[in-house]
Parts: C-alpha cells; sequence; structure tokens
C-alpha cells in the first residue's frame, strides 16, 4: 500500500522532490547570462578598439557616428551630452539587446535562473498563483513580434561588414585588396549563428505560416515556414551559439586592434 501520510504540497521556494541536481541548469544560465551582460556593457561603453582594417565589432554596427572609417555620418554629434560618455554601441545595441531579452526561449531561462519563477520544473516557488504576462512590465514582452523585424535588419547590415571584412589597405601602396583573413571567417561565422537565431524565431514561424487553413496551397509560403521550423527546431542551440560567437568576435576584434592578437591572412 501507499505511504498516505507523504504531504504532496511544497509551500517553500526551492522545496521539491526531484532528486537529481536540478539546480545545476539554472545556475548556469545565471553565470553565462551574467557574464555576457557584464562583457557587452562593459565593450559598449569603451568607444575604442571596436574597429580593425574592414572588420567592425557586431557591438558596434552599424556605425552611425563614430571615430573608425565604418561612420556613416561622421565622428561624435554635437547634440550627444558633454556629461553622457559617448560610444557609438550606444546608439544602437539597445535594438538587438530587447530582440534577444524578450526572446520566447530566454524568457524561459532567465525566468527561471534570475527570479526563480519557477526555479525548475517540479520545484516549488513563491507564487501561490499562475498570472502569466498580462500585468507590467512583463506585458512588454510582446514587442517580441515587432522586434524580429529589426534583428533581421541588423543581419542584413552584418552581412556586409563580412563583405568589407574582405577588404585590406596595403601598407606598401595605400590602396584596399581583396583577401580573407582570420577575422573574416569569425564574422562570417557570427552571421551564420546570428542568421540561425533569428530566422528560426518562434514569431517569424508565425509571420511565414500563420493565418492559413492549408498553408500547403501556398507553396512559397510553405517552403518558408519549412526553412523557418528547421531553424526554430534547434532554437535553443542558436541561441546560445550566437550569444558566444557576438562576444567572440567583438573580442576578437578588439584584442586584434590593441596589438595582442594577429590576425593572419588565408590569402
Amino acid at each position: 500500500m501507499p505511504n498516505t501520510n507523504i504531504s504532496t504540497s511544497l509551500p517553500r521556494l526551492g522545496q521539491t522532490y526531484r532528486r537529481d541536481p536540478w539546480w545545476v541548469s539554472p545556475a548556469l544560465v545565471f553565470t553565462v547570462l551574467s557574464s555576457f551582460v557584464i562583457y557587452t556593457t562593459w565593450a559598449a561603453f569603451q568607444g575604442e578598439h571596436y574597429a580593425y582594417q574592414g572588420y567592425l565589432s557586431p557591438l558596434y554596427s552599424p556605425e552611425l557616428w563614430g571615430s573608425s572609417p565604418h561612420s556613416v555620418f561622421g565622428p561624435k554629434p554635437g547634440w550627444w551630452p558633454s556629461w553622457l560618455p559617448f560610444s557609438p554601441a550606444l546608439l544602437i545595441l539597445w535594438a538587438p539587446g530587447l530582440f534577444r531579452l524578450t526572446c520566447y526561449y530566454y524568457r524561459g531561462a532567465y525566468y527561471k535562473a534570475f527570479f526563480l519563477d519557477p526555479p525548475s520544473c517540479s520545484v516549488s516557488e513563491s507564487k501561490k498563483r499562475y498570472t502569466g504576462e498580462r500585468s507590467f512590465p512583463l506585458f512588454m514582452q510582446n514587442i517580441h513580434r515587432y522586434f524580429v523585424f529589426i534583428a533581421l535588419g541588423f543581419l542584413v547590415i552584418l552581412t556586409y561588414d563580412v563583405w568589407k571584412g574582405m577588404w585590406f589597405t596595403d601598407p606598401a601602396t595605400g590602396k584596399e585588396t581583396f583577401g580573407i583573413g582570420v577575422g573574416t571567417i569569425v564574422m562570417a561565422v557570427n552571421v551564420f549563428f546570428l542568421g540561425s537565431y533569428s530566422t528560426g524565431c518562434h514569431s517569424l514561424r508565425h509571420v511565414v505560416g500563420g493565418m492559413l487553413d492549408q498553408l500547403s496551397r501556398r507553396p512559397a509560403r510553405f517552403l518558408a515556414y519549412r526553412c523557418v521550423t528547421c531553424f526554430n527546431k534547434k532554437h535553443m542551440l542558436w541561441a546560445w551559439l550566437s550569444l558566444f560567437s557576438v562576444a567572440f568576435t567583438d573580442i576578437y576584434i578588439r584584442l586584434c586592434s590593441m596589438g595582442v592578437w594577429t590576425d593572419f591572412r588565408i590569402f
């Protein structure tokens, strides 16, 4: 006979009948995301060593105003407050940041890791009832469906940056010559990971395949839906790979600019 004296209620935060190390996953997510936020915030406020040869850090692209040759509108604008440190990254980084912050996968990850809501599956939380994302500020997570289009625009810009990363200044003649360096490959891999992450977005999947009773009757949309679904199946993997690739690409270009690393030319 089963033991009827065992209580099934879990009134305290973090209480569970699980025997596995359930806390490892949220602790790892907390550590990695915190490290990424700390590094990118530091890198964004530096305002230097973000470009090398034809390379431009993804944290600074597009460079609207700045001191590198990649700047679209020239140096620091006159309207920038004198008391606020200037960095080209501060002008654009909010857009990809909000896209990633409101991502459906990342919501579930950082809700568990940072807010213990819930700490993990079958682990008790402090809330007495489920409220969802219907109240402020969580209802603002719905902007993700709009930021996906901004993210796709950034993807086009970063792809163009890879093309610019294939041109190098010849120190002897001062002319630009075509070539591929290790940094070019690093930037290209970053675009691939970001593209896989962005095109696998749940919102984009609804855009290309939603609101149709029979998707097979629309061959173009059906093909797009299948492509997005292919990336969506590994959305968590692409989310993490793109996170690391963005940070590593910035680190690579930064250290090359500082003379710490040497960017070897493949040809």
